[in-house]
């Protein structure tokens, strides 16, 4: 689903009740994001944006149970929540060079590992076959809202109205590059509206195993 719907909230406490590895791909992509920033990367040029991607290595390891994100082999985590990492992923993460860069690690995670992964296009373009999927979004204003909550919380300055329309601008980009936003075959479709995390994760949790087979207990597009 869409950034702001609340996926790593969710996906955070499924994978802990689970037993599973989180995957934030989002932060995949702020981390290649945050490499773009500071070397001040034209990602309009296309030759030099796939230059750039070549440069770049990211990994995730697990340090006190707590996820960590690493570009060329240095720490990146304290700086993928910045406003200025947002604004630029909101717009290289749409680009073809960027997505490609992180596709393989992706799916290789998934076959060595039980992981909860969680992103824009997981279902549909990520882990097309993966076993449970499930859709999460909230409207525009809700999204940004939790943004802007979340950088308040941090201390960081920020502003709604250009928070709002970095997500709209990143869907217009998502979409003119041929991608758009889709519930994949057979997923969970779920409107994430104003509710806390963990009371949330009980509709994920509706997760059962039947002859071998994990299923989504019969819950269709609903809002709680």
């Amino acid at each position: 689903g869409p950034a702001g719907a609340g996926k790593s909230t969710i996906a955070k406490l499924v994978a802990k009740r689970m037993g599973y590895i989180y995957v934030d791909t989002g932060a995949m992509y702020r981390a290649i994001a945050h490499f773009l920033a500071t070397n001040n990367i034209d990602i309009e040029n296309e030759e030099e944006l796939v230059k750039a991607c070549e440069s770049i290595s990211v990994s995730i390891q697990y340090e006190n149970d707590a996820q960590q994100v690493y570009l060329n082999g240095e720490n990146v985590t304290p700086f993928l929540r910045t406003e200025a990492t947002g604004n630029m992923a909101s717009k290289s993460s749409a680009k073809a060079p960027v997505r490609a860069a992180l596709l393989d690690l992706q799916r290789n995670m998934a076959k060595e590992y039980n992981v909860v992964m969680d992103g824009r296009d997981i279902g549909t373009n990520v882990l097309p076959n993966a076993e449970v999927k499930i859709y999460l979004t909230a409207s525009s204003k809700e999204r940004a809202n939790r943004r802007y909550k979340e950088l308040i919380a941090k201390g960081e300055n920020a502003d709604f109205d250009k928070i709002e329309a970095n997500d709209e601008w990143y869907s217009f980009l998502y979409e003119n590059n041929g991608e758009f936003l889709e519930i994949g075959k057979g997923a969970t479709a779920l409107l994430c509206t104003e509710t806390n995390g963990r009371s949330f994760t009980g509709v994920f949790l509706g997760v059962y195993t039947e002859n071998g087979k994990i299923t989504v207990n019969n819950v269709a597009l609903r809002e709680l």
